[in-house]
């Protein structure tokens, strides 16, 4: 897999926890790569050049594509035409594109609904596939209001919420989510913080993904 985004993608090496959580259950291994800049766009990658080289070298089943909340028309515009730009690229290489919904800052609280939107948009312009970490964030939530998801800016996720997400994205990509969800996760090489929960915390988590896939394919019908 190929991660194309920001500081969303990089806090936590997102894509290290994808790789160590896939080894540490039934989902089989995960290779990932990285290519992330804060603050950048979808736009900003396409113009920069090492996103559209990386692509081009071919060798992957899945490109993941992030970009900021993304719930303003204007960046709701600009994520659906870099995602189909993206896509051209992508499936030339004989890949799929996955689209990693994030969220909006404590702040925005309520332009949820529209960030769901604009990555549920982009993602179906080109058949891709939808990672709905957003959404999954909402339904740990609903749960347990007080598990602490947002890292200390209110905005960027903290481990527990970049946990949450790297859960999406193994079962989004594999079809399986690991089970039982492991409730300790180490990096080997030190790239993420320690994962230490609960087996009701583990629980919780694994059920708010589950909630969140089965959400989208309700949506989608």
């Amino acid at each position: 897999m190929l991660f194309i985004g920001n500081s969303l993608t990089a806090t936590n090496s997102l894509p290290a926890m994808v790789s160590a959580l896939a080894d540490a259950g039934d989902a089989g291994r995960i290779e990932t790569r990285t290519i992330a800049v804060g603050g950048y766009s979808l736009e900003d990658h396409w113009n920069d050049g090492p996103a559209r080289r990386a692509i081009t070298e071919g060798g992957w089943s899945f490109v993941v594509l992030q970009q900021g909340p993304s719930a303003l028309p204007e960046s709701q515009g600009l994520l659906r035409e870099y995602t189909r730009r993206f896509n051209d690229l992508i499936v030339r290489g004989g890949a799929r594109t996955a689209l990693y919904m994030v969220w909006p800052s404590r702040d925005r609280f309520g332009d949820f609904d529209g960030v769901r939107d604009s990555y549920a948009k982009a993602a179906k312009d080109v058949d891709g596939l939808l990672l709905p970490a957003g959404e999954a964030w909402r339904a740990a939530w609903r749960r347990d209001r007080n598990l602490a998801l947002y890292g200390a800016d209110n905005f960027h996720p903290s481990p527990l919420g970049s946990y949450l997400a790297a859960v999406v994205i193994v079962q989004g990509i594999t079809g399986r989510t690991p089970s039982p969800l492991p409730r300790r996760l180490d990096s080997p090489a030190g790239l993420f913080p320690r994962i230490d929960m609960t087996e009701a915390d583990a629980k919780l988590l694994r059920d708010a993904a589950g909630d969140a896939a089965r959400q989208h394919v309700a949506r989608d019908r």
